[in-house]
């Protein structure tokens, strides 16, 4: 069996595969070439009324390591989304068609995952300028070490004024976690949910190394001046209350026994007792009696001990004695 039979990490890319990025591609192929120390696997999502899979280079598509899954509709959130479909490995991570990842990305982020068993690993990006070779680290406000689920939302405090912090492609993910979460169907900003969602979910662990090259170019819609628009503050609003949402519900005692306010309870004991107040209901009705084998069977051998003190087990147990002593069966019970 070869290495990419079994791959350990899956990298997902949509593309609308506009001419102008064609080559951006193929550079991100190139740095997957790269990569040390693990076997991976390539899932192209072509999305949108330009993204003919013909225009992909037959470099890319002659590699078996590599699966294009078309997506009519555009839209990179229905495509991440979908592609998730496709993953075979454990573990996954994003990329996007026009960056690149710097050599023992992968390796880096998969070696402290396995080492430790949480969910995800994130390191820091860096901005690329192509032209010149240029980097420039993002320095992500969310700390370097481990972190507790939820604990994220401390550095982002405020959604309108910062884009939350780690990026999704910063992240190596659980690929279960990351079809738990998803990226949502947001027009924009739909990788701000994923972005929050995972370390508001689960336990991971922020890095100091930079595992990805954001390109820098004038060619990225984040660069156009009507990208701060009504729809990125929404989008980034709902990532953020999403991301509050886990971690209010995390820190809420969990208690299967505990009626709520009206007298439920979600758990064993309040189904069984629901199921036995529809069959008294059941019972009520002779017809039902008549025509139903298994109503008779389970009527003549309901017997509830004296010592429940529950009102509705006290309720169902007189109803059934009821019928019992009308059958010529004392107190319910069948004679043995």
């Amino acid at each position: 069996m070869y290495a990419h039979d079994n791959p350990a990490v899956a990298v997902i890319t949509p593309t609308g595969l506009r001419p102008n990025r064609l080559p951006y591609l193929e550079e991100l192929y190139e740095s997957l070439l790269d990569q040390e120390g693990v076997s991976w696997e390539w899932i192209v999502a072509p999305n949108g009324p330009q993204a003919d899979p013909d225009l992909i280079s037959s470099m890319i598509t002659r590699d078996t390591r590599v699966r294009v899954v078309a997506r009519p509709g555009p839209g990179p959130a229905p495509a991440r989304n979908t592609a998730l479909n496709y993953v075979r490995a454990d573990r996954v991570a994003f990329a996007d068609d026009d960056d690149r990842l710097p050599p023992h990305s992968l390796a880096i982020r998969y070696e402290r995952a396995v080492a430790t068993g949480l969910h995800w690993v994130a390191g820091r990006s860096a901005d690329w300028d192509a032209a010149s070779g240029n980097l420039t680290t993002w320095m992500c406000p969310t700390p370097v070490g481990h972190h507790a689920a939820g604990d994220i939302m401390a550095f982002w405090p405020d959604p309108m004024a910062s884009k939350p912090p780690p990026g999704h492609c910063m992240l190596l993910t659980d690929t279960r976690l990351a079809r738990a979460i998803g990226h949502g169907g947001l027009h924009k900003g739909e990788d701000y949910r994923f972005a929050i969602g995972v370390p508001a979910r689960r336990d991971g662990l922020m890095l100091g190394d930079v595992v990805y090259h954001r390109r820098v170019h004038d060619q990225q819609w984040s660069s156009e001046p009507t990208y701060r628009d009504q729809i990125e503050f929404d989008a980034r609003r709902h990532a953020w209350l999403m991301g509050q949402a886990e971690r209010e519900l995390h820190a809420e005692p969990q208690s299967g026994l505990a009626a709520d306010s009206r007298g439920r309870r979600p758990d064993a004991l309040g189904s069984a007792l629901g199921a036995l107040e529809a069959l008294t209901r059941r019972l009520r009705n002779p017809a039902a009696r008549a025509l139903s084998p298994t109503a008779r069977f389970i009527e003549a051998a309901v017997d509830v001990p004296e010592s429940v003190p529950h009102p509705r087990w006290r309720a169902i147990a007189g109803h059934a004695s009821s019928h019992g002593s009308a059958q010529g069966r004392p107190n319910g019970r069948r004679h043995r």
